[in-house]
């Protein structure tokens, strides 16, 4: 679907979120007015209702109409916007996109953070993936600090932090591996194919994770955190993990409970909290966190 096209949809869809609902002839004012997409011509009521359908195969978002008067349209499965599908994703990169580009006169004052060159390899390992094709991987690791040739099989991909990931099931040992993509040095595609294998669930592989590290051998447990009264209010409006629940709210402080795989990337999450979160449950957990802090504590006491 062209670029211009897509922005129109995107337009109907955020036009008809703001308003709740809206009638025809509000959609065409507003449509109207909006000169750079409409170019001034009216919107024709059949050219609306095919929009519909391919908002819906695009975004996967229902638009329906009252059955009474006023007639007004409005999205009836809203609450799909909010969930993580790639759908919702795309929707929403495409909504500040048009915003931005709407926004060319105060560009000096809009700063953006800079992603990482890893896009690159994204469309190329989505084409393998369409395709179950074998790809080559030159790769460098963080931890090992060498690089290292790699042939595997693109399962998935995964977006975290504006970095890309991918998950690949190493031949012929059969152990998946998880790649940053703007570590990877070179990038092959190979002539051979594979069966996709029908027991990976990319998100059965990632149940209960915060971030990408899968948490082999990792459990999800139950996990009990109390944060300051002021850091909990970040906690609400962006919660650790869907699973996140608050259990008690104080003047002082929050409990939550999460249920999660405690690994690395959730416990870095936890650090980043600070002084403001303590880790309540499970014990172990807590233990980790506290020899963490003490660890720290010992690089920064010889310096008073």
């Amino acid at each position: 679907m062209a670029l211009n096209q897509t922005n129109k949809l995107v337009w109907i869809v955020e036009t008809i979120y703001r308003a709740h609902k809206i009638s025809f002839e509000e959609l065409n004012r507003r449509w109207m007015d909006n000169v750079d997409l409409s170019g001034g011509e009216e919107m024709l009521k059949r050219t609306f209702h095919k929009w519909k359908w391919n908002i819906f195969d695009t975004f996967g978002l229902s638009i329906d109409c009252e059955k009474t008067a006023p007639y007004r349209y409005y999205i009836a499965n809203v609450e799909d916007m909010k969930s993580g599908s790639i759908e919702n994703w795309l929707l929403s990169t495409l909504s500040v996109s048009n915003f931005l580009l709407e926004s060319k006169s105060v560009k000096n004052r809009i700063i953006l953070e800079d992603v990482p060159s890893g896009r690159e390899y994204l469309e190329l390992i989505i084409d393998a993936m369409k395709k179950n094709r074998f790809i080559h991987i030159n790769y460098f690791n963080y931890w090992k600090g060498d690089t290292r040739d790699h042939y595997v099989m693109p399962l998935c991909v995964k977006l975290f932090r504006q970095r890309w990931y991918l998950v690949g099931r190493n031949w012929p040992a059969g152990y998946d591996l998880v790649f940053c993509l703007d570590r990877i040095q070179d990038f092959r595609l190979s002539s051979h194919t594979f069966e996709y294998p029908e027991e990976f669930n990319p998100q059965e592989y990632f149940n209960g994770c915060i971030g990408v590290i899968p948490g082999d051998g990792t459990d999800i447990e139950k996990v009990k955190i109390k944060v300051s009264a002021s850091q909990a209010n970040y906690l609400r409006d962006l919660p650790l993990h869907e699973s996140q629940q608050e259990t008690e709210q104080t003047d002082e402080y929050s409990i939550f409970e999460l249920h999660v795989r405690p690994t690395i990337d959730f416990q870095q999450e936890l650090l980043w909290n600070g002084e403001d979160l303590e880790v309540l449950e499970p014990l172990w957990l807590r233990k980790e966190i506290a020899g963490k802090v003490n660890m720290m504590w010992n690089k920064y006491k010889d310096g008073e």
